[in-house]
């Protein structure tokens, strides 16, 4: 599936991916491929990227790295403060804050 995640100053991320996990305002959840079409408002935390490969360097508008997670080298992370996802035709749109 593909992921693109978008801030008002730039595109943070984007890429094909395995899976995406956000903090949904009722709770994380995952979609993976062929996940049915859904709208999601999100709160304040992570979004966890799980990719194919580690060769996905990102960069925000402040060049910094979206961070690779501790424990998996094939996770990235990307800190959010609300934002709102779209899910439709195996396409993850995620507007951030």
């Amino acid at each position: 599936m593909y992921l693109e995640i978008v801030s008002p100053e730039a595109t943070l991320f984007s890429s094909e991916v395995d899976s995406v996990t956000v903090p949904g305002i009722n709770g994380e959840f995952q979609m993976l491929n062929n996940h049915a079409p859904i709208v999601s408002i999100l709160k304040k935390g992570t979004i966890k990227i799980h990719t194919h490969t580690q060769s996905h360097l990102v960069f925000d508008e402040l060049h910094a790295e979206v961070n690779p997670h501790n424990d998996d080298d094939n996770v990235l992370t990307v800190q959010i403060n609300s934002g709102t996802v779209e899910m439709k035709d195996n396409k993850v749109i995620v507007l951030a804050d």
